[in-house]
């Protein structure tokens, strides 16, 4: 059955696409469906990377000669790409280069004055580089609220959560859930500066869809990784932040870079405005040198077109997974989040089921999916709130286990001790590159799968 696009999608040859740029994952005989955790690389923004770094001379960037100063043209032209991206204006946002999105998180989460009268408030729907700002907030002694999930895994009754936070202070919540693939809602953008409340957006895992547009949702902060939008390059993401936002951050520290002057002998120094003071030594400038032709390859695919490719083959997993019985009329899979496309972007998280009911161990699938040249990822996807609540944690003895476990923790005892309860799922992701032949494969596997 093929992935259906709607009729008012732009045309673009997506299997043509594929054999073009991607061609080496039909010679490896891998059907690649893990587009959240990593995108993959085209080969023609490669082959662009390879000749521009044989062609090149880039050379720190902080000196004032001409292989220096190649360096800091390629990362000025790599920061305008990506305010462009976000459809960001530069006279209004700043470009941060972090190591990835985690790094990004903790620029904020360090830096926020937070305090008794200015608390956290996250989504229970969050990355666990996101939870972690958490331990800032509380060494800080401010108040921290979580907004709840409901049993498609959206944020419950958001806008009655928000009005009842008692303090200003800093919302983090992702543009799309890593987990389920929800897409959260934007207009809490609005919602919470109203109620005083800065806006960390985590936009990780929505991708090349994602189409966060920061003159529309005026956030404070977006984190990113480019590995995610385009694959390469890995170890460079970056903090998109208003300027008036940073302006009122406070770094715990300085280094090399980051500072106009440093005195030892009288303790004292003064950090750079804006993006220098929280770009630390020496910035990765020869990855940041492939962000344009990650951007440039990206530009060859109508967002409209993506965005249509990936919810058609999104649909179509739904369908008919969620279709597939046991002679008994049981089902075989138990879908994680919403059945409808509204509010959803590429990432499906399911489990598979024996015919009595009971959740096959995810690690079982994942191994046996790997050896069907099935690329997909197991686990809780380091979001425990959302994992929590599709799991039915709230009814089962989990703080007792986990204490029980402090020290000598896994998976499987975690599952022996809630008799047998799913302790994470599988999740299914799909991008530009994937082909019905991809989720034919999948699907078979699944349907196989004894």
């Amino acid at each position: 059955m093929l992935a259906r696009q709607p009729a008012t999608a732009p045309a673009f040859d997506f299997e043509a696409f594929r054999a073009e740029e991607f061609g080496r994952l039909d010679a490896v005989g891998i059907a690649y469906l893990d587009y959240t955790a990593a995108a993959l690389y085209g080969a023609s923004q490669a082959r662009a990377h390879a000749e521009r770094l044989v062609a090149g001379v880039f050379g720190n960037p902080h000196s004032e000669h001409r292989a220096s100063r190649n360096s800091a043209e390629v990362m000025d032209a790599a920061r305008a790409a990506t305010l462009a991206f976000f459809d960001a204006d530069p006279a209004i946002y700043e470009v941060c280069f972090t190591a990835n999105a985690t790094a990004a998180i903790k620029l904020v989460a360090e830096s926020y004055p937070f305090g008794p009268e200015r608390g956290l408030v996250l989504a229970a729907d969050n990355h666990n580089s996101v939870n972690g700002i958490r331990e800032y907030a509380r060494r800080a002694s401010a108040p921290v609220e979580v907004l709840p999930l409901d049993t498609e895994l959206r944020l419950d009754r958001v806008e009655e959560h928000l009005w009842a936070v008692r303090t200003p202070g800093l919302l983090a919540f992702p543009q799309q859930s890593n987990f389920s693939g929800v897409r959260h809602d934007l207009g809490l953008v609005d919602t919470a500066h109203a109620l005083g409340l800065d806006v960390l957006i985590d936009a990780a895992s929505a991708g090349a869809c994602g189409g966060l547009s920061l003159r529309r949702h005026p956030a404070a902060f977006v984190a990113c990784s480019f590995y995610k939008l385009f694959g390469l390059p890995t170890g460079v993401g970056a903090l998109i932040a208003r300027k008036s936002a940073l302006a009122r951050l406070r770094r715990p520290w300085f280094a090399g870079g980051t500072v106009d002057f440093v005195s030892v002998e009288h303790g004292r120094h003064a950090l750079r405005t804006g993006h220098e003071g929280f770009e630390d030594g020496t910035p990765n400038y020869l990855d940041l040198a492939a962000l344009e032709a990650g951007f440039a390859f990206l530009d060859q695919i109508p967002r409209a077109a993506l965005q249509a490719h990936v919810a058609g083959l999104i649909q179509r997993f739904l369908g008919e997974a969620g279709g597939l019985l046991y002679s008994n009329g049981a089902p075989k899979v138990r879908l994680y989040g919403p059945r409808i496309l509204e509010g959803r972007g590429g990432t499906v998280a399911f489990n598979l089921l024996r015919a009595d009911g009971q959740v096959v161990a995810y690690e079982e699938v994942e191994r046996a999916a790997r050896d069907h040249g099935v690329a997909i990822r197991g686990g809780c996807f380091c979001n425990p709130g959302a994992a929590e609540k599709a799991f039915d944690f709230e009814d089962l003895p989990l703080a007792a286990s986990l204490d029980a476990l402090e020290g000598r923790f896994s998976i499987p005892a975690l599952r022996h001790r809630l008799d047998g309860a799913a302790v994470g799922a599988l999740r299914l992701s799909v991008g530009a590159p994937t082909i019905d032949a991809d989720l034919d494969r999948a699907l078979s596997f699944i349907e196989s799968f004894r």
